[in-house]
Order: C-alpha cells, then sequence, then structure tokens
C-alpha cells in the first residue's frame, strides 16, 4: 500500500460526546498530536472542562491544539430530530460546521448516533447520486486485507438501489485506503443460493451483476465475514449493526473464557501462562478498539464515529481513521466513481 505524502492536517474533535466525555477524548488527542506531528485539532466542548483537563496533563497551551467553546452536549439519550433543532451549538454540531466551512478537512465524535447521521446529513449535504449516507468500517479478516462492511447502522431499511449505492462506496474506501485493486464485493444475505433473500437483495443483487464497475461475486452468509472471501460486504443497517456487535462480543468473550480456563488447575496455570503471549497478540488482532472509527460516507465531507463507549486507544483508532481519510481524499474519489457509475447509470 502506497504511503501519501504528509498533509497539513486539521481536525475536529468532538470533545464532549460518548459514554466518557473529556477523560477519554483528552488522552486520545494528545496521543494523536504524538503520533502526527503534523496534525492540528480543534477541541469542540466546553472550555472551562477541556482547559482544565489539559491542565492536569501539563499541556496547556499546546501548540497543536485549539479549544472551541461550545455551550451545549448531545446526550446519548437526546432524540436526532431534537438534537437536530435545539443543540445548535453542541460539540458535536459545532464540529460539523468546521467541517463545512472548510476550517478542518474531517470530524471525529463518539456521541449519539442517530444525532450525528441527522446533523451530518443537514450539515454537509450528500453527494450527487448518493440518498442515504452509509457507516463502514474495517474488519479482521483470517488472511491478507481487512473487509469493509455496511452499512453499520445509518441507514435500518435500504432499498435495492441504496444497497447498490453502498456497494460502489465501499468498493471506493477499499481501493483508496486499503489500496486493494478490484475489490470483491459480495451481498450479506441469509444464503449463497439466488433463490434466497428478500426482494431488495435480489434486486440489489440484479443491479450489481449489471454493473461492469464493481467486481461483484455475489452472496455471502455471516459465518463468511471474516474468511477474506469478499473486500467489501453489503447490507442493511439493521443486519450490519446487529452483526458489528455480535462480533465485538464473540471477540471479547473467546479472551474472557480463555483467562478463566487457566485458573482452575495449576497445570493449566502453567500452560496458560505460556502460551497467554501468544492469545494477547491474537486477540489484539480482533481488539475492537483497533478497529474503532466507522466512517460516514455518501456526505460532502469527512465523517468518523467512534463507539460511544470508546477507550482512549479505541479514540485515537478512530482518529486515525480520519487522517487517513484525508490523506486520501476519500470523499473526492467516491464522488468521482458515483459520476462515473451512478449518474451516467441514470
Amino acid at each position: 500500500m502506497h504511503r501519501v505524502q504528509p498533509l497539513k492536517l486539521t481536525l475536529a474533535l468532538d470533545m464532549m460526546g460518548g459514554d466518557h466525555g473529556p477523560h477519554t477524548t483528552i488522552p486520545a488527542a494528545l496521543a494523536a498530536v504524538c503520533e502526527f506531528p503534523e496534525l492540528q485539532l480543534i477541541l469542540c466542548g466546553d472550555e472551562a472542562v477541556l482547559t482544565e483537563q489539559l491542565k492536569l496533563h501539563g499541556v496547556f497551551p499546546h501548540p497543536q491544539l485549539t479549544v472551541r467553546h461550545c455551550s451545549q452536549v448531545v446526550s446519548m439519550a437526546d432524540k436526532p430530530s431534537v438534537a437536530l433543532r435545539s443543540k445548535r451549538d453542541s460539540s458535536m454540531r459545532v464540529a460539523l460546521d468546521l467541517v463545512d466551512k472548510a476550517e478542518v478537512q474531517a470530524c471525529v465524535s463518539a456521541g449519539n448516533t442517530g444525532a450525528l447521521i441527522a446533523m451530518a446529513h443537514f450539515v454537509l449535504k450528500m453527494l450527487n447520486g448518493v440518498d442515504r449516507p452509509a457507516l463502514i468500517s474495517a474488519l479482521p479478516a483470517i488472511e491478507g486485507n481487512p473487509v469493509y462492511m455496511l452499512d453499520l447502522g445509518a441507514t435500518v431499511n435500504c432499498d435495492a438501489d441504496t444497497l447498490f449505492q453502498f456497494a460502489v462506496m465501499g468498493a471506493v474506501m477499499a481501493e483508496e485506503v486499503i489500496g486493494i485493486s478490484q475489490p470483491k464485493v459480495a451481498l450479506l444475505n441469509m444464503g449463497e443460493e439466488e433463490i434466497k433473500g428478500s426482494d431488495q437483495i435480489k434486486r440489489a443483487a440484479m443491479l450489481l451483476a449489471d454493473c461492469n464497475d464493481i467486481n461483484y461475486i455475489g452472496y455471502i452468509e455471516g459465518n463468511d465475514i471474516f474468511t477474506g472471501k469478499a473486500d467489501v460486504i453489503v447490507c442493511d443497517g439493521f443486519v450490519g449493526n446487529v452483526a458489528l456487535k455480535t462480533c465485538e462480543g464473540v471477540a471479547k468473550l473467546i479472551l474472557r473464557r480463555f483467562e478463566s480456563s487457566i485458573k482452575d488447575k495449576v497445570a493449566a496455570q502453567l500452560f496458560g501462562w505460556l502460551i497467554k503471549p501468544f492469545i494477547k497478540n491474537l486477540y489484539q488482532g480482533v481488539n475492537p478498539d483497533h478497529y474503532n472509527g466507522a466512517s460516514l460516507i455518501g456526505l460532502r465531507g469527512i465523517v468518523v464515529k467512534s463507539h460511544g463507549n470508546a477507550s482512549k486507544d479505541a479514540f485515537l483508532s478512530a482518529i486515525r481513521q480520519a487522517v487517513r481519510e484525508v490523506e486520501r481524499q476519500v470523499p473526492a474519489k467516491i464522488k468521482d466513481r458515483l459520476e462515473h457509475v451512478l449518474i451516467d447509470k441514470a
């Protein structure tokens, strides 16, 4: 995968969003500016709280950090419509406004997913040829490159045209961010046979099969998500979100079961002590923290959504994802592909 030359990067962070707020976002921001010396961060949130936290870390003022005061916070319980109407000075909304005004190149938030989608749709607008945004994230595969999966919860009910648009955007992400030539695209279904699935899945399959610009390989089932059989997996937001959360839970279950089992007997403890580093390394390869950062694509700007309960490392992973997308100019690449595939097709 080619390395793009460093750019002058400026990102906006929603510092107040998520379950932990500044207690997580401040350490992640500090780690990010250490990792990327060219990176400038605008920290959106309560100025008094953020300043106090930065002083506690002994880094205020900091040449790479700017605090942008926001008088409101979007809570995890806020309805998207209410947040959109009444939280115009929230840390989430201000971060998106900065993207819209081109003061920053991307924003990252761990806040309320529904509110973020509604605000991003309203503020940044959709690219021509895209009806709805999609959340897309990279997942580990047994061998080779990560697998991109979308939608992970932005659009619960998708018609065939929307699934087709998701496939096009997902293919661009795999090509530009990972560097896969002609990524294999599949629809997630309840079976590989053509007769299975809903009407919208079947129609989407027909649209993809007729598109020469997409390397469509057909249906795959849930047990093939991590095999590398497909580079891009497309589904509606309900199915994608449930599948993602289930996979994260299984990864944690395996490690917890292993740690519990080696406590039972002396021999097991000795054996476990010998192989525990290997198991830990294996777990890190599937650790949800390392794959945190779902991109909200289809918009006229870069928005990365972190888990609401993200740790410092997980939020840092989301910042890294935003940096990669800025470096590779992902929205522009999606726009070019959409104009070629979708607009001409219409």
